[in-house]
């Protein structure tokens, strides 16, 4: 065995509690290099009459490494623990201590759970596991009160530019909330809605008042009823890591300078406060002189945005925040943004926006969620190929799935595209075959999933300002199939338990081929997904137990039988087939 290639580590995605009584426990090995692994456990104050072998199962399995996992529910919730390992006629035992040919005398140098305190472990809502998002841009969803449009607001459905207005507002949200129902949404994403000079509002000038132009209070309270009353719930973007230069702190400190009693608010190199040349002499987001970052160490403001988190949270009883450039603020302002949340609403949902791996914020202290962006990558990256490959996709879709704890993998925020992105149908090239296919993976996959407000009847659109356009509500200026096809697909979701926080794994994915099987399983039943990623017709085959294993398609029912130990399955080009079988004969 490659012995430089093993780890472990006795916490955060190695070891952690599930839950309340359920613990797991995972080990790396080399790729293809470890047949198998047992992970052994005991109490340390009595090894010999509370002690358990676990046997691993490989998990998944990315370019270099495995990933092996175990469960176990220590009556004590404690216990210590270390790793037998065995490859051909090679056995190797793993602890803390090292590595040894024959097994050391336990407990002494193994690793240790001291103790499960449920309190310190990850904890997301469970409403978050079963949700179907839908992102709303405000000012181009729909107009709902023309009266409130803002001045030269230009016709709806016009090309979009940077500075432009179309007068979409938080009435004509609630007057389309039939649509979204319709549709399968359970949760609303509102991008920013506080007040703001911007069409898309990430340049606050007051947190505490919704923007004139989109309602106000009232009418923002009237959307959170009518969506509770549907069981939809509602999370805002808060934008606590830069303001507007319309900020009245911000202004004050232009105005005043080293006197102002805001001075320390912002992250300010000299005075006084000024653009030379195209460069500011204060912190930005970006380098954006219109949106001064704010100083979240800085108490005063601390305690400011996290009041402005507590009230709306109280005063609306919103049901989460979605945090802008989180992974640019400190952990600490976090870590106490989390306290102040959970007291005023236990079940609210936190997604920070973060980029990359966001483990950092995800330890049960700060976030339940993030926008998952590594998932979307290798999303659009696979089904966008012209000559995929199906391991190296299995591959890099398991190394991100082994970042995270699976409560973790549960609640992440996964998109195939956003307001920051091009329109899905437009990077597929208008191909709406290939977008289906990646439609159909976001829906069975882990997490939760996210739709970006007309992607589901085809709104097309570059980069930003074009991927902005205003929903199109002219029936017959929609594509009323593409719709069908998330409706359907949301549906499904929506029946069945294991899509929505079911096991995840591969069953084929092959190089230099567009044709993958992955299922979803978890102790009532199992769906297996079949893709033909290539513009040629497929046979794909899977063994199956023609005993025991009756499987029938996920949509019509119909049974579909194994012949000599296989299902086959015929896909056309860029075709999908879902089957489902009970493993409790329902």
């Amino acid at each position: 065995m490659q012995i430089e290639s093993l780890y472990h580590s006795p916490n955060t995605k190695w070891a952690y509690s599930y839950d309340s009584s359920t613990f797991h426990l995972r080990i790396r090995t080399k790729k293809n290099d470890v047949n198998q692994v047992i992970a052994i456990t005991g109490d340390k104050y009595d090894w010999d009459n509370y002690n358990n072998d676990y046997p691993m199962e490989k998990i998944a399995t990315d370019r270099y490494f495995d990933y092996w996992e175990t469960e176990l529910s220590p009556a004590q919730k404690r216990f210590s623990y270390g790793f037998r390992l065995q490859a051909e006629d090679e056995t190797i035992w793993m602890t803390e201590s090292g590595i040894y040919d024959e097994e050391p005398s336990p407990p002494s140098g193994y690793y240790e759970m001291p103790y499960m305190h449920e309190i310190d472990g990850f904890k997301a809502p469970d409403w978050a596991k079963s949700a179907i998002f839908y992102q709303i841009m405000p000012d181009r969803f729909a107009n709902g009160d023309p009266r409130i449009d803002p001045d030269g607001v230009l016709e709806w459905g016009d090309q979009p530019t940077n500075d432009s207005h179309f007068g979409g507002d938080l009435q004509g949200i609630i007057d389309h909330l039939d649509y979204l129902t319709e549709l399968g949404i359970t949760a609303i994403y509102l991008t920013p809605i506080f007040e703001a000079p911007s069409n898309h509002k990430y340049d606050t000038v007051d947190y505490k008042k919704v923007d004139p132009h989109f309602g106000d209070t009232a009418v923002l309270k009237k959307l959170v009823a009518a969506c509770h009353d549907r069981n939809m719930k509602v999370v805002l973007d808060a934008v606590f890591n830069h303001s507007s230069v319309n900020f009245p702190p911000f202004k004050d400190v232009i105005e005043k300078g080293e006197q102002s009693a805001y001075v320390d608010w912002f992250h300010i190199h000299d005075f006084p406060v000024e653009v030379k040349e195209g460069t500011v002499n204060y912190a930005t987001f970006g380098f954006y002189a219109s949106m001064p970052k704010l100083n979240t160490t800085n108490p005063e403001v601390k305690q400011y945005l996290l009041d402005v988190a507590e009230h709306w949270l109280k005063e609306v009883q919103i049901d989460g925040w979605r945090l802008d450039v989180a992974n640019e603020i400190d952990h600490s302002f976090w870590r106490d943004f989390r306290k102040v949340v959970k007291k005023a609403n236990p079940d609210a949902y936190i997604i920070g926006e973060a980029w990359s791996d966001s483990l950092r914020w995800l330890l049960g202290d700060q976030f339940d969620s993030v926008m998952n962006y590594p998932f979307s990558d290798r999303i659009l990256q696979f089904f966008q190929s012209e000559q995929p490959n199906g391991l190296s996709f299995a591959e890099n879709m398991n190394n991100i799935l082994m970042r995270y704890p699976l409560q973790t993998n549960e609640v992440l925020f996964n998109l195939l595209g956003s307001h920051d992105t091009p329109r899905v149908l437009t990077m597929f090239k208008e191909n709406k075959n290939r977008l289906k296919l990646a439609v159909a993976f976001l829906l069975t996959y882990i997490g939760t999933p996210c739709i970006f407000y007309g992607d589901e009847i085809g709104l097309t659109g570059e980069q930003d300002p074009d991927c902005r356009k205003c929903m199109e509500w002219d029936p017959a200026k929609q594509d009323r199939e593409l719709f069908e096809f998330y409706k359907l697909m949301i549906q499904l979701r929506k029946k069945h338990e294991v899509l929505r926080f079911g096991r995840f794994s591969f069953l084929r994915a092959d190089a230099e081929d567009g044709r993958i099987i992955y299922e979803r399983r978890n102790k009532k039943e199992v769906f297996t997904i079949w893709m033909n990623q290539s513009e040629e017709t497929a046979l794909l085959a899977q063994p199956a137990d023609t005993e025991t294993e009756h499987w029938q398609d996920a949509f019509s029912g119909d049974p579909v039988k194994s012949v000599d130990g296989f299902v086959s399955i015929e896909l056309e080009p860029f075709g999908y087939r879902i089957l489902r079988r009970s493993l409790n004969g329902v």
